[in-house]
This record gives structure tokens, sequence and C-alpha cells, in this order.
């Protein structure tokens, strides 16, 4: 093994439901070549879904089984997939919710995530999975939650970066969350995460909840919390005008922001640059990285779905969990 192979970090990615866009994105993806750039990838699910997604995919490429990290190949064209078995190649149907596809999924997550904290594997991708199929598996508790003081969803679009201060929650219930104390640890996880993956002293922008950050939560909670932040070291601002402070990011003058809520934050990732954004959640003990878009059952199969958010995610783990920053330049 090279000393270049050595020095790029193992990175394990789920082929997502094997019955959605999830093993022909990923194909599409691992042949480009511009995932083994960064790091050492291994695939874990299906080695027959894999070999159904490079059909779809029309691409060149070999599934190889292999039973774990030794040996993995940097040739794109050589797909490694370790395959337990959790998925029997009769019991799915492209395109539809299946008991079987989501229990295999859920396995599939969970071994993932269990070499993550093994330290076997730097990072974790997951290709799109369907709520569908983990219900009818009673697996929906596989899927990790993004629970305010604890971890955060963040959004990665080239320059724009955002992360959200609460994620799927009502308006009226997003008001009643936010406290000084809540936004404080936000930025401390922000800046610290940031910082270990390559940034020193990133920039934050903090969005205000109110048109023009004028409203009783930005001064009663966050201006409070931003200060606390401050007061520690974190380079900070706001509460800022959310209507300005998406744009600011992107022209440089912020390196992330902290958004309020979901749509705050997805609407400005999803305007800027839909095609090649990818998520994270922020807070667990390592590195997981996901996409902004779903199954996708109605075009699964038809070799057309985009793959540039999959590629985006798979090399930016690899960068990030080798504390190489970001990676600017989006596929």
């Amino acid at each position: 093994m090279s000393s270049t192979a050595k020095s790029r970090p193992f990175v394990a990615t789920t082929i997502g439901d094997p019955a959605g866009i999830g093993p022909e994105i990923v194909a599409k993806a691992w042949v480009t070549g511009e995932v083994h750039k960064l790091s050492r990838p291994v695939l874990i699910g299906s080695a027959h879904a894999m070999r159904k997604g490079v059909e779809i995919a029309k691409v060149q490429a070999t599934v190889r089984v292999v039973n774990g990290l030794d040996g993995l190949s940097d040739n794109p064209q050589i797909i490694d997939i370790l395959d337990d078995g959790a998925l029997d190649p009769a019991d799915f149907q492209i395109g539809k919710d299946s008991e079987s596809g989501g229990r295999a999924n859920a396995a599939w997550l969970k071994r993932a995530e269990q070499m993550a904290r093994n330290g076997e594997v730097a990072a974790t991708v997951f290709a799109p999975v369907s709520s569908g199929s983990l219900k009818m598996a009673k697996a929906l508790d596989v899927i990790m939650p993004v629970t305010p003081g604890e971890s955060y969803l963040l959004l990665l679009s080239g320059p724009l970066r955002v992360m959200h201060l609460t994620d799927h929650m009502p308006l009226r219930k997003v008001c009643d969350t936010i406290s000084a104390d809540l936004t404080a640890s936000a930025l401390q996880t922000l800046h610290d995460t940031f910082t270990k993956w390559g940034m020193a002293n990133p920039r934050i922008g903090v969005a205000g909840l109110n048109p023009h950050a004028q409203g009783k939560e930005d001064t009663e909670s966050l201006a409070p919390g931003v200060k606390h932040a401050q007061a520690k070291g974190i380079n900070a601002e706001g509460p800022l005008s959310p209507d300005a402070v998406f744009r600011q990011c992107v022209e440089g003058k912020y390196d992330a922001v902290l958004a309020m809520y979901h749509d705050q934050g997805h609407i400005a990732i999803k305007t800027w640059g839909f095609s090649g954004n990818c998520a994270v959640i922020v807070g667990p003990p390592y590195l997981s990285m996901t996409v902004a878009h779903g199954t996708a059952f109605d075009i699964a199969g038809k070799g057309i779905a985009d793959h540039k958010m999959i590629l985006n995610a798979m090399r930016m783990a690899g960068s990030m969990s080798a504390g190489a920053g970001f990676i600017e330049e989006m596929i």
C-alpha cells in the first residue's frame, strides 16, 4: 500500500433503500474516481442491489464482495462492498417500499455506525433511506435524530454552509425553543466542529428569527447567546437580518450561518445550489453525511437520477474526516 493510500481515511457508504435511487447514484459517483482521491471507500449493502444499480446507471464497473477493509481496491471500476446477506435478492421491487428493504437498510446503517464508533472508518455516508420501508420494518429509530442541544443538521453547498438551530419543528414551537443557552451551545458546537475539520477560527453569522432580526426572541435570546459565545472566543456575529446573512456567507463574509429553523436554512441552500449539496449530522462523535433528497421512487430504475449530491457527500466525508477542511468546488 502506498503512503498516499495510508493518508486517506476509510469512509463507509451505505447504499440506501435498495428499491430507491441509492444504488444507481452511488454507482455513478463511484466510477468517477473522485471519491478515491480523498478517501479509501467501501460500501455497505446488497451486492445484488449494487449490480442492479450498475446496470441501471449504465456504467462500467465490477461489484466485488469483501470481508473487511484489508485489500480495498483503488480502481474506481471495482466497487467493494460489505454484504452480510441482510437482503434476499428476490425480496424487493424497485420503486416500492418493503419491509425487507427497510429491515436490510436498518442493518446496514447500524453496521456503518458501529464501524465508525469502533474507529474502523473515519466517516459514514448514507444514501437516501425510505421512512416508509423503515416504518414497515419497525426500524424508524435507526435514523439518527436531530435534537437541539445534542445534534444539528448542517447543509453544505459550495461557500454556503448552514447549520440549523432547530429542524423538523412547528414554527410556534421554534419560538419557545430558542434560548440564550441553546444559541451559545450551538455556536460552541459549530465552532469546535469546523475547527476539527480543518478551519481555524470560523466566522459564524447568526440569522435572526424575525424580519430584520427585530423581535423579542432576537433581543432576549439570540443576542445574549451570541455574546456568551463571543466571551468564549467564538467568532460569531448576530442576530443578523435573515434576508441578508445567507448572501453574505456566499460572498465570503462568513464561513457558516446558524439558521433558526428548517425552512429558513433549507430555502437558502436549495435556492443557491440544489444539485450537488450535501448534509452532515453535527454532534455524534464521528462524521456522518447524507444527501438532501429522498429515494425518488418515481424515477428509480430509469438511470436518470442526479448523483452529484452523493458524490459530493462522499468527497466531503474524505476531506473533512482527514481534517483537510471543506471542498470549495462542488461537482
